[in-house]
């Protein structure tokens, strides 16, 4: 996955459109896109609108599942196809993701830290059950936990290698950047994903159409990172090598060859 889009789940105009778009994943959103006198039609809308989707990766965010509109979520989650994930917000310990994954087994569960807890006990969060398919950082919501500036990022430093390394340790993918939130600001976005992928994200959520070829763009190798690794994969069979440019060839940097092309092929 390289771009995933939130819609609001009580906007089916939106959703239709999305499922018809581009982006890899589509995240029908029934927490902080709804207001809370709409979650109960937000959640009918959903029931409605997904009930036959088969071919199409989307997850639905749900509420807070420690709260009645999360377990009511939950509930209507039960009678979709299975293959629609569920995006977990708020997670704080292993049980509750456990309970989850009892309720609606066969599913895959997304994780989301969203506060310092959840970010400290990323790995136990990570390895809470089989569903558990990847994990995430909801970076509005643990700026507010941190006490953080709404526009600073160095805070954060410490929550990303933390989601990073407890994702890749548990053995699941590398985790997609949290949503950039200023949807003018493309140019801050595409220099926002430059940093995320240098560090070790892979893909990122949008909460707007227009965001998402500044994602897929900025998160597709650039045709100097495919020529390296063609150039490197050319000598895969010689054992340990040295390039003409200079550089030492070893498994380690054939799998991160391999990877450059693998995300291409994406």
């Amino acid at each position: 996955m390289l771009t995933a889009l939130y819609v609001p789940a009580d906007r089916p105009d939106r959703v239709g459109k999305a499922l018809a778009g581009d982006a890899d994943v589509v995240l029908v959103d029934l927490e902080d896109a709804v207001a809370p006198d709409r979650k109960r039609h937000a959640r009918e809308q959903a029931a409605r609108l997904l009930a036959t989707i088969t071919d199409r990766n989307v997850q639905v965010r749900v509420n807070d599942v420690r709260t009645a509109a999360g377990d009511a979520d939950l509930a209507m989650l039960a009678g979709l196809p299975r293959g629609i994930g569920v995006r977990l917000p708020k997670i704080e310990d292993a049980d509750t993701v456990r309970v989850v994954a009892a309720r609606l087994p066969g599913r895959a569960l997304h994780p989301l830290l969203e506060s310092a807890l959840g970010v400290e006990r990323a790995y136990r969060i990570a390895t809470a059950d089989a569903a558990v398919a990847s994990i995430g950082l909801g970076e509005a919501d643990l700026r507010a936990d941190l006490g953080l500036p709404a526009d600073a990022d160095d805070g954060l430093a410490y929550p990303r290698s933390r989601v990073l390394v407890a994702a890749r340790a548990a053995g699941l993918p590398a985790p997609a950047q949290s949503v950039y939130p200023n949807v003018r600001d493309l140019t801050g976005l595409a220099a926002s994903c430059r940093a995320g992928r240098r560090v070790g994200f892979r893909g990122r959520a949008a909460i707007h159409p227009a965001q998402l070829p500044v994602i897929a763009a900025e998160y597709a190798p650039t045709e100097a990172e495919l020529a390296a690794a063609r150039a490197v994969l050319a000598v895969e069979d010689t054992g340990a090598a040295a390039l003409p440019d200079g550089r030492f060839v070893d498994e380690a940097i054939l799998r991160t060859a391999r990877n450059t092309l693998r995300d291409a092929r994406r």
